[in-house]
């Protein structure tokens, strides 16, 4: 992520019920929930967040911290009340280091915690020892049950550089030409090399992250890129990955914005990026290689606010998508950043719920006006005074306390019930009060209300005359995360205000 922009109960339902409950003499008039299972929209491939760049650290905190760290990212275990441990990620992302933590102060990043170290040694050798907190997060998520890796570059090692650094100087691509097929046998070393110390192979390589912005101010690893240099990129690393025997796909491009993906933008060469790498006949395509992944990428950074233009420019960025068969779009990186058309600050952290509110609604807007088939959370373990982390921490490199916030809750109210291969299908809701989004996977169906309203609002949920059966709920608001309930009447329930309310249940 680019930082150099920040100004940078439910019980069952009883009269005690303090989230879903009877609504009848309630005032409010009950709104209806319309779910159509056979109107349906994209199919879900994943919800992840990145370890960037706290679990190079954390990974070697004490075992019992770490531990109850990865069970809140990753864990499906419930609780003895039915609550769930943690969000279940389905995907995680691990930062591939270009080696500016071994330069130290001679790296030009001065903040350690935004430098990373490389596998590959300043001769050439390799050392899979390195990185080791960050494998340990790798493992723990495997052993909690996440099954998809990807693998991200900020920038490429500095031993392949122009200037010798992880940053880039002036804008220019930090990356000679000459050495793009040397960087494409490093990522297929290194997909190698970590299944080896790990036993995890990477599902998804992303070699370019932000390719519009300069990187040249050190405050972190970075190298820009036009779309021409990407692809040639690209096409190089394909051909490493099949002499290799390499089977991750190629993820492009981590777009620095949504818009760039389908406008010039203020960047030529680095814009229109769905019809340069996707429509046959460019000068840049790569959608027809083999292992490239078939979805477009990009960061929903500076575009979620006001709510107008969010949804403007997602509509486009549906119809672009649309218009190349068989490609999807992923949102693989977002944390609240800017202020938003003062809608929220994203200086100072914030535990509670309504940064969990304005983060639900940024998901939700993603999945249901743009398409979004992942989404994907900046860094999932934070130590900085911005509202960037699913759960905080100490700036300690060996030891310290850690935070959850409501952020981490209202993600998981999407991570932790829409499993990969869910299918978004049509909801209505007939109070605009309420963003209703819906999905299903076989019988099961998940529908996610959030409740931006301080008031509480009686629902009725109906699917297109199906039967609706073993119905729960899991709210997270001030009070609760994911608390889960039992609903005994679908047709005569209340959501809390100020929530996001998670509804499971079988149709049949």
């Amino acid at each position: 992520m680019i930082f150099k922009n920040i100004a940078r109960k439910i019980l069952p339902v009883t009269l005690l019920g303090l989230l879903c409950t009877s609504s009848k003499g309630q005032d409010n008039q009950v709104v209806t929930i319309t779910i159509n299972p056979s109107k349906t929209y994209q199919r879900i491939d994943n919800f992840g967040a990145s370890d960037a760049w706290s679990c190079q650290f954390i990974g070697n905190w004490p075992e019992e911290k770490k531990n109850k760290i990865a069970d809140l990212l990753f864990s499906r275990d419930t609780l003895a009340n039915g609550s769930p441990r943690g969000i279940a990620l389905s995907l995680w992302r691990f930062n591939i280091g270009a080696g500016s933590a071994e330069q130290a102060g001679q790296s030009g990043i001065k903040d350690e915690w935004r430098r990373a170290e490389s596998f590959l040694n300043p001769d050439g050798t390799y050392n899979w020892q390195k990185q080791a907190g960050q494998v340990w997060f790798l493992k723990a998520a495997q052993k909690r049950g996440v099954n998809q890796f990807l693998g991200f570059v900020n920038s490429p090692p500095v031993n392949f550089t122009q200037n010798g650094k992880a940053y880039a100087n002036g804008g220019k691509v930090n990356l000679a030409v000459n050495q793009y097929d040397a960087f494409a046998n490093y990522l297929a070393a290194v997909v190698k090399g970590v299944d080896k110390v790990s036993g995890i192979k990477f599902n998804y390589i992303s070699p370019v992250n932000e390719p519009q912005w300069d990187w040249s101010d050190g405050g972190q690893e970075g190298c820009p890129y036009t779309n021409t240099e990407i692809a040639g990129l690209v096409r190089a690393i394909g051909k490493s990955f099949a002499q290799n025997n390499v089977r991750s796909k190629i993820l492009v491009s981590e777009a620095g914005s949504i818009n760039y993906l389908f406008t010039a933008g203020d960047k030529p060469g680095k814009g229109n990026q769905i019809n340069d790498f996707f429509k046959p006949g460019s000068p840049n395509y790569i959608g027809g290689l083999k292992n490239i992944n078939k979805a477009i990428a990009a960061h929903s950074y500076f575009t979620t606010s006001p709510v107008a233009s969010a949804i403007k420019s997602r509509q486009a960025l549906a119809q672009n998508v649309s218009d190349i068969p068989g490609l999807a779009f992923w949102q693989s990186e977002y944390c609240i950043l800017g202020d938003n058309a003062g809608e929220i600050d994203g200086n100072k952290r914030d535990l509670g719920i309504d940064a969990a509110l304005y983060l639900a609604k940024v998901i939700y807007t993603d999945l249901t006006v743009a398409n979004a088939s992942a989404w994907q959370w900046w860094t999932a373990i934070s130590p900085y005074d911005y509202k960037d982390g699913l759960i905080y921490i100490d700036k300690n490199k060996t030891d310290g306390d850690y935070y959850a916030s409501k952020m981490l809750w209202a993600m998981g109210n999407y991570s932790r019930f829409v499993k990969p291969g869910s299918v978004r299908v049509d909801a209505q809701a007939a109070k605009d009060q309420l963003l209703v989004s819906a999905f299903k996977n076989g019988n099961n169906l998940t529908v996610v209300i959030i409740n931006n309203s301080a008031e509480n609002i009686p629902v009725s949920l109906h699917v297109d005359g199906r039967k609706i059966t073993h119905a729960k709920a899991f709210s997270t608001s001030s009070s609760a995360d994911l608390k889960a309930s039992n609903i005994t009447d679908i047709e005569q329930t209340v959501v809390q205000g100020k929530s996001v309310t998670s509804i499971t249940a079988t149709i049949q």
